[in-house]
């Protein structure tokens, strides 16, 4: 040791300087290498795991690839999709997880929304959409964000999967659209960012190749969500016993093939808010709904492709202020439940129909004009809300 000191000694100022950023930056290292090993370990030995000691959730490591050589016999209950038997098991154990994505010009793309099951879209507040993404069927490790807050009428349409809730906060001011009271009132299987934290929700400032601000920045994965609502016993079962699916009326679905020609579609929700106007322009060929928002290709982040769904439904509600003395009045109510009309897009033609939701808890269905049931394309399902008498042109 003294022949160091020594040596450190005879060193001119500048080799002693350039020696103690060599070292800072050795034990810098060690000590990151060391912290992450030990958090690794940490981490799994919380996951959740049967008899045999095999996770029981999806994660990097362990998420299930159906082989493309087993049969495809198993329908996945939110959009009819087709998987493997294994894939079923796979997703069984779980219960829906609904995530909260932003829309704001600055969060876009926005990662995970491609491999929804199912997405519902209406504005949060001043014009401004919102997304929820619900996850069932899909068993990669997906990251979703930015991920952002409650509001009341999401609960609504969440209500019909009891799903696990990932947000980050949300409306708590007293009155109707109490989102953050209501959560409580309603028993919701909530994933609040506000109660978990890192390492399961994080801020990435530079998902973008730029700075944005801090609230366009929160990210998660639904394998860690999944994670956490395991370990608090918020597995496909509740603590009765009941499954998530006891009660749940699954939608008809069928086998898409190109009819019409209806090859654009524009949905505007606040004539204020054009850069949250959206159009769908169809593909014959893959039979599907390609989005653009604002103008531009809406991009999934994650994969860079663009978010093509199968089904489109529009569907109009009554909107109204929630006038619970919040600055500027700016949360918002829909009529969530009773009916109303809805314009059902799939396969290059229209349906002109009805949304019916008979409570908060209730299964939504959509109607044809002759009051029978509508029966949707294999694939993801989008569910835009739009205040009655918003334009819609096609």
């Amino acid at each position: 040791m003294s022949k160091v000191v020594k040596l450190f000694e005879n060193l001119t100022n500048i080799q002693r300087i350039l020696f103690l950023v060599i070292l800072g930056v050795v034990i810098f290292g060690a000590s990151t290498s060391f912290s992450y090993t030990l958090f690794s370990k940490v981490v799994s030995s919380n996951a959740p795991v049967n008899k045999e000691g095999q996770a029981l959730l999806p994660t990097p490591a362990n998420a299930l690839i159906e082989d493309p050589k087993e049969p495809k016999t198993e329908s996945c209950p939110l959009n009819g999709s087709m998987h493997t038997k294994k894939a079923q098991e796979f997703w069984s154990k779980r219960r829906p997880l609904a995530v909260m994505v932003e829309n704001h010009v600055e969060s876009r793309p926005q990662s995970g929304l491609t491999t929804a099951d199912i997405v519902y879209e209406a504005v949060a507040e001043g014009g401004i959409t919102r997304f929820m993404g619900v996850f069932y069927c899909n068993l990669a490790d997906v990251q979703v964000g930015p991920v952002r807050s409650a509001r009341t009428y999401f609960l609504d349409w969440l209500g019909e999967y009891d799903a696990l809730y990932a947000h980050v906060g949300g409306a708590n001011t007293p009155g109707p659209a109490d989102a953050l009271g209501q959560i409580i009132k309603y028993e919701v299987k909530d994933l609040n960012q506000f109660s978990i934290g890192f390492p399961v929700f994080w801020r990435d400032y530079q998902r973008l190749g730029r700075s944005v601000a801090t609230e366009h920045t929160m990210y998660s994965t639904t394998a860690k969500l999944w994670e956490v609502g395991a370990k608090r016993d918020m597995t496909a079962s509740d603590s009765a016993g009941v499954r998530w699916d006891k009660n749940f009326a699954e939608w008809k679905f069928k086998e898409g093939k190109s009819e019409g020609n209806i090859s654009n579609i524009k949905v505007k929700f606040w004539e204020s808010q054009g850069g949250y106007d959206v159009e769908w322009g169809y593909d014959a060929t893959s039979n599907s709904y390609k989005r653009k928002n604002g103008g531009s290709d809406h991009l999934d982040l994650n994969s860079n492709s663009q978010i093509s769904p199968k089904v489109i439904i529009v569907q109009f509600q009554r909107e109204t202020n929630a006038n619970d003395g919040y600055p500027g009045n700016v949360h918002l109510l829909y009529g969530t439940t009773g009916s109303g009309k809805a314009l059902i897009f799939q396969n290059g033609t229209v349906t002109e129909g009805k949304w019916i939701k008979q409570s908060r808890t209730a299964r939504s269905k959509y109607m044809d004009k002759n009051g029978k049931e509508m029966e949707f394309n294999i694939g993801q399902i989008w569910i835009q809300t739009v205040p009655e008498g918003s334009k819609v042109s096609y």
